[in-house]
């Protein structure tokens, strides 16, 4: 069995770290900087870094911040936001980043997938999608949860890993900041159309959620969340804990 990640996930607004409730009423949380080294320290597997609002803004990543905080942390960082050229990812990549999360942009021009695969290697590349039920439909969203694409969630991940993406983040907007629980059903469908490493996003409440995830889901390679670490709600190290006294595999 692979050794399962934990990896918590910093939304950044305007040079700070916020978080909401499905995808709105965002509030400020702490310095990217120094929440970053934190997790690094406390045996975070990974880190990402979200511009939450670049697309949206039509605007760049804030590079100067993520300078910063990769600067200051061990530990592989992904970063995503705003990312809509090959440029953009020279540009994070360049910053300190190992992995670029594409999202928005990569719906109104799939082939930045494959051009950023053959560039600089489909491990580098991260498709993360958000993903709302509408009508029976898991649907794709875009500009930060804000718009209906009309896409079908588990064609476009599909197709996603066609066009040469390593890895898939699958944000549930149904589950995202309420804490009842990762969006089991919907993991289970993504994982029955893609053979990447599959990222869960969106609803862990308790460091149980976890256990439930990778129980019910043991395709599923990850488990990302944000204000449960950001708030001390859950600690990495007593979440690996459970975890490994469970027999799930954790580094």
């Amino acid at each position: 069995m692979i050794t399962k990640r934990i990896i918590p996930c910093l939304d950044v607004r305007d040079g700070r770290v916020v978080k909401g409730q499905n995808f709105r009423n965002l509030q400020d949380v702490a310095s990217p900087v120094d929440l970053g080294q934190f997790y690094s320290q406390s045996g975070a597997d990974e880190l990402v870094f979200y511009d939450i609002t670049a697309s949206s803004e039509g605007r760049r990543l804030f590079t100067d911040i993520l300078q910063e905080v990769a600067s200051r942390i061990f530990i592989p960082l992904t970063v995503g936001g705003g990312i809509a050229s090959l440029e953009d990812f020279d540009r994070v990549l360049k910053a300190g980043a190992d992995k670029v999360s594409v999202n928005s942009a990569a719906v109104l021009d799939p082939e930045l997938i494959s051009r950023a695969a053959q560039r600089y290697g489909s491990q580098c590349v991260v498709l993360s999608v958000d993903v709302k039920k509408v009508g029976g439909q898991y649907r794709v969203f875009a500009k930060g949860g804000r718009e209906d694409t009309g896409l079908d969630a588990l064609t476009w991940i599909a197709q996603g890993e066609a066009l040469g993406a390593g890895e898939i983040v699958v944000n549930s907007m149904d589950t995202d900041g309420v804490k009842q629980g990762f969006d089991l059903p919907l993991l289970e469908a993504v994982c029955q159309v893609t053979s990447l490493p599959v990222i869960a996003s969106g609803g862990a409440g308790c460091a149980e959620d976890f256990l439930r995830l990778f129980e019910a889901a043991p395709q599923v390679d990850a488990g990302l969340a944000a204000s449960v670490f950001h708030y001390g709600q859950v600690e990495i190290p007593e979440l690996k804990r459970l975890l490994a006294e469970n027999h799930i595999l954790v580094r």
